[in-house]
Formats: structure tokens, sequence, C-alpha cells
């Protein structure tokens, strides 16, 4: 009589099912983390994209303001402010900075109504502004220079005619006058989007 061996069969200790759910949770986490990722940078590059847009946008509040300057830069008229109820041309004979760690968008908004002139709002959305300053410590005549200078820092003198030939240790640079006016424009436009655009012109 023959006697089989017994085989004692090894008992299922489900090892590979938990490898196979450990490795599908982190597959999953892996393709949540990537969609996440897709979104983010998509958000990233439309915001972008409107901020592009805004800063072409600024061109537009340059050119509105350039185009008054030119059509008021004769006689005195320049010489005072134009920017109260009365006269709203967001205009400012004298030079206004932002205060001592004061920002920009804070210094835009404590500006009065009529020192910001909305020009209009282009086809992408964008809403344009514009404040014009004279680069000017003080408003009135530039070329007064008593009892205190107005423009002391803008090339304003012009000696005419006389030759830059000097005796040794004087030395008179001929030039012609001109006054400088900082133009800031600010672009608000989709999605919360805020610009500053600056250009200083010489008239």
């Amino acid at each position: 009589m023959l006697i089989k061996p017994i085989t004692l069969r090894a008992r299922q200790q489900g090892v590979t099912l938990m490898i196979a759910l450990i490795v599908l949770v982190a597959i999953t986490l892996a393709g949540i983390a990537l969609v996440r990722s897709v979104d983010t940078s998509n958000v990233i590059a439309g915001n972008l994209a409107f901020q592009q847009a805004a800063m072409h946008s600024s061109d537009i509040g340059t050119e509105a303001a350039v185009t008054w300057l030119e059509t008021k830069n004769s006689g005195a008229y320049l010489f005072t402010d134009h920017n109260s109820l009365l006269d709203c041309n967001a205009y400012t004979a004298n030079r206004v900075d932002p205060t001592a760690g004061q920002s920009w968008e804070s210094w835009w908004n404590a500006l009065g109504t009529c020192q910001k002139k909305t020009v209009t709002t282009d086809a992408a959305g964008n809403t344009i502004h514009y404040t014009i300053d004279r680069m000017c410590e003080l408003s009135g005549d530039p070329n007064q220079q008593t009892p205190s200078p107005r423009c002391s820092g803008s090339t304003i003198s012009n000696v005419g005619g006389a030759t830059s030939s000097q005796t040794s240790g004087y030395v008179v640079l001929n030039y012609s006058g001109q006054i400088y006016y900082r133009i800031t424009s600010r672009i608000d436009g989709p999605r919360g989007t805020k610009s500053y655009v600056q250009a200083v012109v010489a008239m």
C-alpha cells in the first residue's frame, strides 16, 4: 500500500492585494496632483495674459494725456492745476509723489475725483484712466526763480545765442527750455487686473 506524502499548501496572506491597493492609491494621488497643477498653470497663464493686455491698453491713456498736453501747451494754462470740479482735467502743476512707505495703489486711491480721468473701456474690457503731474516743485511760471524756484530740476533756462566757449572754469551750456510731465496710467481689467504704467514727456 502506497502512502502519498501530504503536501501542505501555503496560506494566502493577501500581500499582493495590499501592494496593488497601495500602488493604486499612489497613482490616484499623483493624478489628482497633476490635474491641480495643470489647473493652476492655466490660471497663472490666464492672469499673465490679462496683465499683458492691460499693459498694452496703457498706451491709450498715455496718448490721450499727450494729446491733451499738446493742445494746452501754450501761454500760462499749464502753470496752474486743472483738477477741480470746475476744471476736471486730471492735471496737477506740481509733482505729487507717494509719501514714504506709500504704495502706488494707495497713492492713486488718495487722488481726488478730478485728479484722475477715465479715457475709455476697450474691447478687451480694460478701463483706462490717467493723471498728469508737471515735474516741478511748485505751480506757477516755471521760469520764476524768486522768491523760490518753481522748476529747479528742469532744463528751463535758455541762454540764447551765447557761445559755449568760455574762459577756463566757466562754461555755459546752450539748450532749449523744456518742462517734463509725468503721465501715470492705470488700467482696470477683467479678473481684478490692475496695472500702472508711467511715461515722462518733455514739452
